[in-house]
């Protein structure tokens, strides 16, 4: 029963639920940048460059059954996409930081002073008018 609860205990603290929301929000937002790269940007990309399909390029190595294909092209698309994940990240990550810096430059609030504060400064009024 001690490994059970002790189980329990680590998958409920708060950053294994944060990590798993991040997992599951970094999924998603990979599939959104992946949409990104591959139907809107590659598209203008072939257009440029005369309408290569960078996907489709390969290299055969060989002939008949022995034949080796290096498909270079899956390689330079996976690229593409590291780097424009990468970069929406990287923007993502310092707004979150510009915003945080801005939440921290805030003055706190002056906390309120104890009841022993509040009764020194009356003596000390008190004194001041004698």
């Amino acid at each position: 029963m001690g490994f059970i609860k002790e189980f329990k205990e680590f998958a409920m603290k708060g950053n294994v639920m944060d990590m798993a929301v991040g997992v599951i929000i970094g999924g998603a937002f990979g599939k959104i940048v992946s949409s990104l790269v591959d139907d809107v940007i590659m598209p203008l990309i072939g257009k440029l460059t005369g309408g290569v399909d960078f996907t489709t390029l390969a290299v055969t190595l060989g002939d008949g059954d022995n034949a080796a294909k290096i498909t270079y092209g899956n390689f330079i698309q996976n690229i593409i996409d590291f780097l424009i994940i990468a970069f929406c990240i990287f923007l993502m990550i310092k707004g979150m930081n510009k915003l945080s810096k801005k939440k921290a430059e805030e003055p706190a609030p002056a906390p309120e002073p104890s009841n022993e504060e509040k009764l020194l400064e009356e003596i000390r009024d008190l004194l001041a008018k004698k």
